[in-house]
């Protein structure tokens, strides 16, 4: 099992570490590179690699103060990212799979636009590192992409197997789920996660991850198939819902605006 570990960064941001066996680690989207350098200081790793979802800068802020501390020290990591990315010195692609060292089996690569065009998801084993397509009970702005877009996105995420752990960049979830409870308020699944999210939170631990079957009976965004969505929706927007991708464009402008 994957020893994963949260990077708390700016206001909300979370940047993941993947502790490796060998010494090294793997760091998702390090948008401030001072929390990374002060965690692989204290638990004695080398970076040995970087995955970066999407080009925000507060996902890849960090990077080239990391390489200078890198050189520094004698060291350096690849990173792995969109096309599109200055950053990048590995380019990956929709479908491709990745081989770093330590890690006991590939990095898949997943194309997800919608919040940006070149954004990308990427799995590792039973772990889904999704930037910000998709959050715990909400999802990422249009900032780039259209609604088409984030449903296709969103229908490749969650056709990962139920047990999949979701690793999103922001802890957004409590303020994702008050717009979740005015979607679908009698949605017993989503009031049993919310209090388990307080309980959580209360403690000052991560809400994260979550799992794809959860985000699947919570999430509304996930949910544009169910009646009560649609019902939800069209009562909102005031007009008729053709479609799921019309459900998904009315929602993501409800929550805009909630």
């Amino acid at each position: 099992m994957l020893d994963i570990r949260p990077i708390p960064a700016f206001a909300d941001n979370y940047i993941w570490m993947i502790v490796l066996p060998d010494g090294g680690a793997v760091v998702v989207d390090p948008g401030d590179a001072m929390p990374v350098i002060n965690t692989l200081q204290r638990l004695n790793l080398q970076l040995t690699a970087v995955l970066l979802t999407h080009h925000h800068r507060d996902h890849n802020g960090g990077i080239n103060q990391l390489r200078d501390w890198a050189k520094s020290n004698g060291q350096s990591f690849t990173v792995y990212g969109a096309v599109t990315s200055d950053y990048s010195d590995v380019l990956c692609r929709d479908g491709d799979t990745v081989d770093i060292s330590g890690l006991t089996s590939p990095v898949r690569v997943l194309s997800v636009p919608g919040h940006t065009l070149d954004h990308l998801a990427f799995v590792v084993d039973n772990a889904l590192f999704c930037g910000d397509t998709l959050f715990s009970g909400g999802c990422g702005r249009l900032f780039e992409g259209d609604a088409g877009q984030l449903y296709d996105s969103l229908a490749k995420l969650a056709s990962l197997p139920d047990d999949t752990l979701v690793y999103c960049a922001h802890e957004y979830t409590l303020s994702n789920l008050r717009f979740a409870l005015a979607v679908e308020p009698q949605n017993q699944c989503l009031q049993d996660y919310v209090k388990q999210v307080n309980n959580l939170r209360e403690a000052n631990k991560p809400s994260l991850p979550s799992t794809l079957g959860t985000e699947k009976a919570i999430n509304p965004f996930l949910r544009v198939d169910t009646a009560t969505v649609h019902a939800a929706v069209a009562a909102q927007a005031g007009q008729k819902v053709p479609d799921e991708v019309t459900c998904l464009a009315l929602l993501r402008r409800w929550k805009d605006n909630f």
